[in-house]
């Protein structure tokens, strides 16, 4: 389903070596901290800085005897290090590389996440613009309601995903915290200073207080806006579904030569990366609530939240850039059928201008109800026999005594109905993303 050339640095991320290199790189900062408070000499620092180094084979195969993916690390680190490697770990808990080294690939994942959605944004602003004067029919409860124009549909998208990407700016800040807290976060075995000195050195926050581990919320309030985020590409790729639909064909995502849409049916052309993407959302609400069921953990700590992340965080990131991808992918290839807007637009021979109506005969000195009474009962008429709203209104002499026949006229004319909408792109251009 994912292809390969869009996630190339997505899938380093996650990868086993990244992972070890992040634990190494915390663990020789940590003795490089402990050597500035006069534990390790100097010349046992340059020998680990010289000779740290892991095989991830090695570890695994250390791993399968000792059931413990750290110490399998630790005890690699020790093979190429020799005496020297009794300064490694020095009074730490294997969290505190778990959960710093976690941080750190989940700060690199956002980023790249942000990246993608940045661009996301950008694509729609540019093709809101671009379909600004592009009037088609608003629905409310799938049913016609008033004219709107599919450029102010594409800029309500925009500033969602500007929402969205402050929403994700945020995660990557909740999540770009470290603990070198020892055991139970007391820093009963460590000097706060090197965890201060670690976090630092790798462009983290040390966290104001930790238990064993970092607490979990952080990483629920993470997920939870990559899933509120997938929510609205669902929302959006729903719309573009809806609007492929036969019946309706006001627009369509692209359709690549030498495409086939089933197997049975050489016509058809369905709209398989909307559906992937409203698919792969439910994947990630899914993983957000199990994001939130691991924030409560027993006393200092325990590890049912562990083997959790080992699948959601790789999979939400994964998924989430993939879906983003994918998904400006559809609005830059978007097919967009301006006259079937216009012939679906004037479906209800004029039904979608009742309001207006309503406001005038309103402004004529009839109450609210009384007005909606006259031009609902012709609203009426017209769903049921086909004629045109205003020819109907025209024969109403109720109507015609309040009214005159250009002011009618006036109310069916689409200028007035989107006269304000230059407003929303005024904005829209003025929106940095």
């Amino acid at each position: 389903m994912i292809d390969r050339y869009t996630l190339p640095a997505m899938a380093e991320i996650w990868r086993e070596e990244n992972k070890f290199q992040k634990w190494l790189e915390i663990e020789i900062l940590a003795v490089e901290a402990w050597a500035k408070l006069g534990l390790v000499p100097t010349e046992s620092l340059e020998r680990i800085k010289k000779r740290a180094g892991f095989q991830v084979e090695r570890v695994k195969e250390i791993e399968r005897i000792t059931h413990h993916d750290v110490i399998a690390f630790l005890t690699n680190l020790a093979e190429n290090l020799g005496e020297d490697s009794r300064f490694i770990h020095y009074g730490m808990t294997s969290s505190d590389i778990l959960d710093t080294g976690l941080a750190l690939q989940m700060r690199e994942a956002m980023d790249i996440i942000i990246q993608e959605a940045v661009a996301l944004a950008q694509t729609l602003r540019r093709r809101a613009l671009e379909f600004k004067d592009t009037v088609m029919i608003g629905r409310t409860h799938g049913v016609h309601a008033e004219p709107i124009t599919f450029g102010h549909k594409l800029a309500l998208w925009t500033f969602e995903m500007k929402r969205h990407l402050d929403r994700l700016s945020r995660a990557r800040e909740i999540i770009n915290y470290g603990k070198i807290s020892g055991a139970v976060g007391s820093y009963g075995n460590i000097h706060p200073w090197v965890e201060e000195y670690v976090c630092e050195k790798l462009g983290l926050r040390p966290a104001e207080v930790s238990t064993q581990i970092l607490q979990r919320d952080r990483h629920a309030e993470y997920l939870t806006s990559i899933a509120i985020a997938g929510s609205s590409l669902e929302k959006f790729s729903t719309e573009i579904r809806s609007l492929q639909r036969t019946d309706i064909l006001e627009a369509e995502e692209p359709f690549a030569r030498g495409q086939k849409g089933s197997s049975a049916m050489p016509h058809k052309r369905n709209p398989i990366i909307c559906e992937r993407v409203s698919g792969m959302s439910r994947l990630l609400r899914a993983n957000a609530l199990a994001a939130l069921e691991n924030v409560n953990l027993w006393h200092e700590r325990d590890i049912s939240h562990s083997s959790v992340e080992r699948v959601i965080i790789p999979d939400s990131t994964t998924a989430f850039h993939y879906m983003l991808v994918k998904f400006r992918q559809v609005i830059e290839g978007l097919q967009v059928y301006p006259e079937r807007m216009k012939r679906n637009l004037e479906r209800t021979g004029g039904l979608i201008f009742s309001e207006r109506v309503l406001l005038l005969l309103i402004t004529k000195g009839l109450t609210r109800e009384h007005a909606y009474t006259l031009v609902q009962r012709n609203a009426m008429r017209a769903w049921e026999t086909g004629r045109n709203l205003e020819e109907l209104l025209q024969e109403d002499e109720e109507v015609m005594s309040q009214v005159g026949e250009e002011e009618l006229k006036e109310c069916f004319r689409l200028e007035h109905s989107l006269r304000n909408l230059a407003r929303v792109f005024e904005k829209l251009e003025r929106l940095e993303v």
